[in-house]
């Protein structure tokens, strides 16, 4: 017994060395993910994945009315906050005081960052295809929390979540942001 607790301790303690060396985290990605993003364009430096935008003031979203959530999400909107980010914040809908109800994200920078950006939103392996608007690509999911509607087209990603189990309506959102803003 004393034999093998003498060669198991040095391999479980390689196995711990090399596993730590296997992984790698993206300087400035968030450790957590909240369920419901925003629209929002950021920029980035290339291969920089950007943190999920974060809402930080109250405001009205330039890309998206309130009335027009209400009537895709099916609910009512009682307040609109947004991010920092330029030239387009990340705007986020509340179905009350404190839930988010419905974010929207838009990036604009790096064609493999938006990719990433999107794949990280919805996984290929958790992830249904999505395709619209066409020429658009990426994913859609639906978790107990919300469903996920995540494209990209080059240097672009849209990423819509919302609290209701229907990704069409997270679609529905994105389509409509891509052609208010042209991308």
């Amino acid at each position: 017994m004393n034999r093998l607790l003498t060669s198991a301790v040095p391999a479980l303690l390689l196995f711990g060395v090399l596993a730590g060396c296997s992984t790698e985290q993206v300087a400035g990605s968030p450790t957590t993910v909240s369920e419901n993003s925003v629209v929002t364009t950021t920029s980035a430096a290339p291969s920089e994945i950007p943190g999920v935008p974060q809402p930080t003031a109250d405001g009205d979203c330039p890309y998206l009315s309130s009335p027009d959530v209400a009537a895709a999400n099916g609910q009512l909107v009682r307040k609109v906050r947004l991010s920092a980010d330029k030239p387009n914040p990340a705007c986020f809908f509340y179905a009350n005081a404190t839930e988010i109800q419905l974010s929207v994200w838009v990036y604009a920078g790096d064609a493999k960052v938006a990719k990433s950006i999107v794949d990280r939103a919805a996984p290929i392996a958790q992830s249904s295809p999505a395709s619209a608007p066409e020429g658009w690509t990426g994913g859609s999911l639906v978790s107990p929390e919300g469903a996920v509607y995540a494209v990209a087209k080059g240097v672009d990603a849209v990423i819509v979540t919302s609290n209701q189990e229907q990704t069409i309506k997270a679609r529905r959102i994105a389509e409509s942001v891509i052609e208010k803003l042209g991308l």
